[in-house]
């Protein structure tokens, strides 16, 4: 019939490009891994808050209130975008969840110790608690863990498939 190929449940839905599956995943591993941050926080396993982030640059109070920590965490979000980003324009080949975990130690380290200047509500390295600096290292290979493993299948994935039997007889033959 005429009439079936105009009903909504017949037509397909254009599939989402890869970049906006890149810049969804940044958003929500952001988001995901800095609210586990503010928790982490609220329960004493961290010394860093995710306003830190605002710190240099908002003005007022309300930055260091439960508003300006879910405010921080909304930008964790969009630098997450960013960072998924990065990660697809230089390691979307490898396969191996390693290079994630890997991804999430170099974040980690260009936090810490490149641009925390930028920073004053973190303190250097060695004058971090033990539970701090375990705690945001785990939430930062976490981070890296979910993106990269996440960027990098979807890249896979939506490669042309390579005939499987190339170079193999089939037993039509």
């Amino acid at each position: 019939m005429a009439g079936e190929e105009k009903l909504e449940q017949n037509q397909r839905e254009e599939p989402m490009s890869l970049m906006t599956r890149v810049v969804i995943t940044g958003l929500v591993g952001g988001l995901l891994w800095s609210a586990l941050g503010y928790l982490a926080y609220v329960f004493n396993f961290i010394e860093i808050s995710p306003n830190v982030v605002l710190q240099p640059w908002a003005v007022g109070e309300w930055k260091n209130g439960v508003f300006g920590n879910f405010v921080s965490i909304f930008i964790l979000g969009v630098i997450g975008i960013g960072a998924a980003i990065g990660y697809f324009a230089f390691l979307k080949k490898f396969q191996q969840f390693w290079m994630g975990l890997i991804y999430g130690a170099v974040l980690w380290g260009l936090v810490f110790f490149i641009l925390n200047p930028m920073f004053p509500g973190i303190k250097t390295v060695p004058n971090l608690t033990l539970d701090t600096i375990v705690t945001s290292f785990c939430l930062f290979i976490l981070f890296g863990l979910f993106v990269g493993y996440t960027v990098s299948y979807e890249y896979n994935e939506l490669q042309p498939k390579h005939d499987q039997n190339h170079g193999q007889q089939t037993s039509n033959e």
